[in-house]
Order: structure tokens, then sequence, then C-alpha cells
């Protein structure tokens, strides 16, 4: 029992140090050491040292929300905004939120500020256009939703996707979104009569492939027409994100039979 006890209390030591990440900062006595030591004290020690590092109490990244609100509504736009709007950054805003953030104080602080402020923004996110970023600009580009990760069918795919199911009734069909470079496995939907699959472009730009043919290039638009029995596979072009929705043709006997993944050599020799 003592052991136990023990061992239940370095473990939640443990979580209590995960929970709390100790900052250091040196800005204050970099700049004001001599000048100003004390000033240069409470900056380092008590701003950072104590106050940002309650973090188990307020996460990293709400302080860094609030710092930059509180900065951008008195109108401070100089080296101290941008640090924090770096700070913010590495805490885990995305440019798109940064710009919501900047958009909603705008209202309240003057748009005046908000320009100044954007200004900044600008350049502490300007080669942020992954993750979440694209997507939600991919997202922008179709009045499809991106839906979900595919996590059931993940298995088949190279790369991440997303499903949404656009209609379960008369027609189902659904909403497939692939990252760059996602390519699903070669497969064949069989069928003792009828059966297939269609798939139409929505944005971006992807590959449809038939086995022994070259691949085809698909832009919002294209129709696909898969007949049965017949090994194919598709996805994204490695430089861009793809949707397409995807029709299942109503067959006798239909399945779907997933088969090998697309190599990267057979994937990367139709750019």
């Amino acid at each position: 029992m003592k052991r136990l006890i023990i061992m239940l209390m370095s473990i939640t030591f443990i979580f209590n140090l995960m929970a709390q990440t100790k900052i250091v900062q040196t800005a204050g006595r970099d700049a004001l050491g001599e000048f100003a030591p004390e000033f240069a004290r409470l900056n380092d020690d008590i701003l950072f040292g104590e106050v940002w590092s309650r973090n188990d109490l307020l996460s990293l990244r709400d302080r860094s929300m609030v710092t930059i609100t509180s900065l951008i509504s008195q109108g401070i736009t100089d080296s101290s905004l941008t640090y924090h709007l770096q700070e913010a950054k590495k805490n885990g805003i995305t440019r798109i939120e940064v710009a919501e953030i900047i958009t909603h104080v705008a209202f309240y602080a003057g748009w005046p500020k908000a320009w100044a402020a954007f200004r900044l923004a600008k350049d502490v996110w300007n080669d942020d256009i992954k993750g979440d970023d694209a997507k939600a600009a991919f997202q922008r580009q179709m009045i499809f939703p991106i839906g979900e990760p595919n996590t059931a069918y993940e298995k088949y795919f190279i790369g991440n996707s997303y499903l949404a199911q656009i209609s379960d009734s008369q027609i189902p069909f659904a909403n497939v979104t692939f990252e760059p470079g996602c390519r699903n496995n070669w497969h064949i939907h069989k069928a003792e009569n009828g059966g297939g699959q269609m798939l139409v472009g929505v944005a971006g730009r992807g590959w449809y492939q038939e086995e022994g043919k070259p691949a085809v290039e698909i832009l919002p638009g294209t129709v696909i027409h898969i007949p049965a029995n017949v090994k194919h596979w598709h996805g994204a072009a490695k430089d861009s994100w793809f949707a397409h929705l995807a029709f299942a043709v109503p067959g006798e006997e239909s399945e779907n039979v997933w088969l090998e993944p697309v190599t990267d050599e057979q994937y990367l020799s139709i750019e």
C-alpha cells in the first residue's frame, strides 16, 4: 500500500510538471539589465517567470490571445506586438484564427489599429499556408463540406483524406477530400450486373487511373465514369488539395475490393 501511494504521488507530481511549463525570459535583462535592472527583473522573473508560467491555470495559447488583443486595443503595434504575434503562432494560434481575432478586435478598438496589426501579422504568418490553414482555405473553394477524417477507410489510403456524406437517399453520394499527395489503393467495384462508380471533380486537382492506361487529370467539373470490374485508383496531385463527389452506381452482387497501394514510383511517374 505504501509503495502504491508513493507511485501515485510521483505520477501526480509528473503530471503537474507537464501541466505547468516554466517560461524562461531574458529580454528584460538583455535590453535594460544595466539601465533598469529592477524593471528587467520584474519583466523576466515575474511577468514571464511567474505569470506566464501559470499555464496550468490558463494555457499559453489563451494568454497569447489575451495579450495580442490588449496590445492592439491600446494601439501598440511596435516590436512588442511582433514578438507576441510570433509567440502566439508558436503557441498554436493559426493564421485563420489571428485574422479573425484582429477582425473582431477592430469593432471594439478601432479600424486603424486593426490595419496596423494586420501588417505585422501578415509577416509572421506569411509562410503558414499549411495544415489547418490550408484545409480552411481549400474549404472556401467549394460549396460541399470537407467532412470528417476518413478513419473508416484510412487503411486503404496513403495520406490523409476526409469524407462528407451528402445524400443517403435516392442516389447516395459523398464528397471525398484528399490532402496533397493522398491517394487511395488500387481497387475494383465488382458487380454481376450494372455497378461501378462515377466521380465528379469539385475543387483542386487530382488523378484517376485505370490499370494499363494513362492517368487522367481531374479538375472541377470533370466527370469520370468507372465501369464495374475495372482495377483503378484516384487521388490528389502531389501539390494540390483535391475533392470529388463519389456516386455508387447500383448493381447486382456489388462489392468493393481493395487491393495493393499505389507506390510512390507509380504515383510520381504521372506528374
